[in-house]
């Protein structure tokens, strides 16, 4: 288990993020720096080494306050783990003219971890550190739905796989690829219930697979062992891609007959609701979550 490290770690609050800040407050000696827009709000007493932040990352203005935080509460000293996690995603049919809402994606999911590269090694300044970035497996394979979701994820994966040819030595990148991940990530991404793609796995063994991989120095993490099998077997009989893409293709037909089917005023509201339902469930992870690490301790 990681331990005796300063940590930064965006989207804590909730789905990977959150399971990964679960595993790393169990020691003690940790101090973590949980970042997200409502960490405040959801992680307050989480956890005596956890200090909640609120703070949205999609802009250099964002990440510039979360290195200043990070040396407020570090007292000057150096992040020895920056988990660049945070990242949403989008559902839907590409098909209209919305440079902001494009624009909105990549600055989360891309520019941000990126920026965060930069501002991290000259944070060190030769010192050895550790920077995690959540990427996914839709940056290596595309997905009918996720157009704009996956080509930001490409991008970063992009990003990564060339940094690495040029990035300092002290500097460990370790990268995860996670398939569908059973978390807000669906609610997030489109207001109206949509048929998961396969295979989906659960947010814990997801964590618990990446912190042992920054832990172990690896460069990529895989949790699915499925999704490596089918990489291969893609690239040995492409039929079987085109198969997969046809059954993907065809929850996303059926999801744009069910939003036809819909009322503005049903749309409105799921619209409406969306939020309210992300904020509670968190609310309540966070708190079951608190009363198993209190029933371990206390063993």
């Amino acid at each position: 288990m990681i331990h005796n490290k300063t940590i930064v770690l965006t989207g804590a609050s909730s789905g990977i993020g959150f399971q990964v800040l679960r595993l790393l407050s169990q020691s003690s000696d940790n101090k973590i720096l949980a970042v997200s827009r409502h960490a405040e709000q959801l992680l307050k007493n989480f956890a005596d080494n956890v200090i909640p932040f609120n703070m949205d990352i999609s802009s250099k203005e964002g990440v510039d306050a979360v290195f200043e935080k990070a040396n407020e509460v570090f007292e000057g000293k150096k992040i020895d783990l920056f988990y660049a996690n945070a990242g949403f995603p989008y559902y839907e049919e590409f098909n209209y003219e919305d440079w902001d809402r494009v624009e909105t994606m990549f600055k989360t999911n891309t520019f941000s971890p990126i920026y965060t590269y930069a501002k991290y090694i000259h944070h060190l300044d030769g010192r050895d550190g550790i920077l995690a970035i959540t990427v996914s497996a839709i940056g290596q394979m595309a997905m009918p739905g996720y157009a704009i979701y996956s080509s930001s994820k490409f991008a970063t994966h992009g990003f990564q796989e060339a940094i690495r040819l040029e990035a300092p030595k002290n500097l460990q990148i370790t990268c995860l690829y996670p398939v569908a991940t059973d978390t807000n990530f669906f609610r997030v991404a489109n207001p109206v219930s949509f048929e998961k793609p396969f295979p989906v796995q659960q947010p814990d063994v997801v964590a618990r697979k990446m912190v042992a991989g920054i832990e172990s120095g690896k460069k990529f993490v895989s949790p699915s062992p499925l999704f490596g099998l089918s990489k291969v077997l893609m690239g040995v009989c492409p039929p079987v891609r085109t198969v997969y893409w046809g059954l993907e293709t065809a929850k996303l037909n059926r999801f744009k007959e069910k939003l036809r089917n819909m009322s503005k005023e049903d749309l409105e509201a799921a619209a409406q609701k969306i939020g309210k339902d992300i904020i509670e469930k968190s609310v309540e992870a966070v708190e079951k979550s608190k009363e198993a690490i209190e029933a371990a301790l206390k063993k």
